[in-house]
């Protein structure tokens, strides 16, 4: 075996992480499809890629770096089928000499024989879709939710996953653990939910892309403002679901919400990774295809009849900062339209207060302060950095400088980003009156 460091080890480590992060997801469920077993699946295939770096190395990539991958792996699979065999027929030996022959109620044999598997490559969306469904499944808390898709459907690394959102890596690998005894524990099947589920089900797998896109546009934390690596992951997630799901409008919705939002990141922090505010971006930074595609995907949701849900709305919300050529030139009036319809669908204090920022951009200062003096009153964004940020800015335009401070220094305090809590510091600090 060559040494790490030698150049076919790496050109080896290259060519297998190139194919797990595109094929991941088909190599996982048709596993799990044909071993009946999501814990299994994962596991054989984890094996197949390591077993993978070795021969690799050694021999080169093959013509099919795929189907290698799923022959490793089914391999694995038969022995590992075959050694449950081996276990139950002795449990079985045992049984029969405490129950006297009784024991052919207690064997447990395998999901299927494993020769006699189906291996059908026809059935990759499905397939794709229904690990969807699984690592979104409502059994699982929403950060396992999270980090099963990212793993299991998105391909990365517990590493990876970790280091996005900047947790421990054991606490990542204790997750994916746990979710997958929590799949067997609750005996989830490996299949697409019923048509009449898939919708209402539907709306957890959007929401876990939409979770992983938003850290990677905004970092909650860190001295990074973007992650874009897991937000460009999400976004191929996003492309893949709709690939696999092109009549459901939020789909479409939630895809050109992510192109949209992206579009923006290249003019989104200078040359020191500082944060750059919208009124201050270099809007020929924008990526232009970027909006394009969002754009297609907004026209997509609208043709297919049924309004626009909750990304739909967000995503037209971008679309209108997308086509501005200024803050002050963009059409405020619209998008305060656009947040009362999206507080009726999906209601939340964020909603209210993105609100009362188009209010103050449309109608002035004075108007969104009362919006957001009555979102404070009612505590739901206790402890969040946004409504001190939203209201210091408002105060500031209204003259009470003082206030302002002492609203911006108190965002400052509570924000856990640190490109974005130096932005507010710097705003606090450069208000007259100190």
């Amino acid at each position: 075996m060559p040494d790490d460091g030698s150049p076919g080890a790496e050109a080896a480590r290259r060519a297998v992480e190139a194919v797990w992060r595109i094929e991941s997801a088909r190599i996982v469920g048709a596993l799990a499809r044909y071993t009946g077993d999501f814990a299994l699946a994962e596991d054989v295939a984890q094996e197949a890629v390591a077993e993978a770096l070795v021969t690799w190395s050694r021999e080169g990539a093959p013509a099919n770096p795929v189907g290698w991958l799923l022959t490793s792996a089914r391999r694995r699979a038969i022995d590992a089928f075959r050694r449950r065999s081996a276990l139950d027929e002795r449990y079985a030996m045992l049984a029969g000499r405490l129950a006297e022959g009784e024991a052919s109620s207690g064997a447990v044999s395998p999901a299927r024989p494993a020769d006699e598997l189906p291996w059908d490559p026809d059935r990759v969306d499905d397939d794709v879709l229904a690990l969807m469904f699984m690592a979104c499944h409502p059994v699982l808390s929403p950060e396992a939710r999270v980090a099963l898709t990212l793993r299991a459907v998105g391909g990365l690394s517990s590493e990876e996953i970790a280091r996005a959102f900047l947790v421990p890596v054991p606490t990542v690998q204790a997750r994916i653990t746990r979710a997958k005894k929590t799949i067997a524990a609750a005996a989830v099947p490996f299949e697409l939910p019923p048509a009449e589920q898939r919708r209402e089900r539907l709306g957890g797998i959007l929401s876990v892309l939409y979770v992983i896109f938003t850290e990677g546009s905004t970092a909650t934390a860190g001295d990074s403002l973007l992650r874009t690596d897991l937000a460009y992951e999400a976004i191929r997630l996003a492309r893949m679901l709709v690939a696999l799901q092109p009549g459901e409008p939020e789909v479409h919705g939630l895809l050109a919400l992510f192109e949209l939002t992206a579009a923006r990141f290249p003019a989104r922090t200078g040359p020191d990774g500082e944060a750059v505010l919208l009124e201050d971006q270099d809007r020929r930074l924008w990526d232009r295809s970027a909006i394009r595609r969002g754009q297609a995907a907004i026209e997509r949701a609208s043709a297919l009849g049924r309004g626009l849900g909750p990304y739909g709305l967000q995503a037209a919300i971008a679309a209108c900062h997308a086509a501005a050529a200024s803050v002050p030139e963009t059409d405020w009036e619209r998008i305060v339209l656009l947040y009362e319809a999206l507080g009726r669908v999906a209601p939340s204090p964020v909603v209210e207060l993105n609100r009362a920022v188009a209010v103050a951009m449309a109608y002035g200062p004075r108007q969104a302060l009362a919006l957001v003096d009555e979102l404070a009153a009612s505590a739901r964004l206790s402890g969040s950095h946004l409504l001190p940020s939203v209201r210091g800015e408002l105060l500031a335009r209204l003259g009470r400088t003082d206030e302002a401070r002492a609203e911006l220094e108190l965002a400052a305090r509570l924000c856990g980003n640190v490109r974005e809590r130096r932005v507010l510091l710097r705003k606090a600090g450069e208000l007259p009156g100190q």
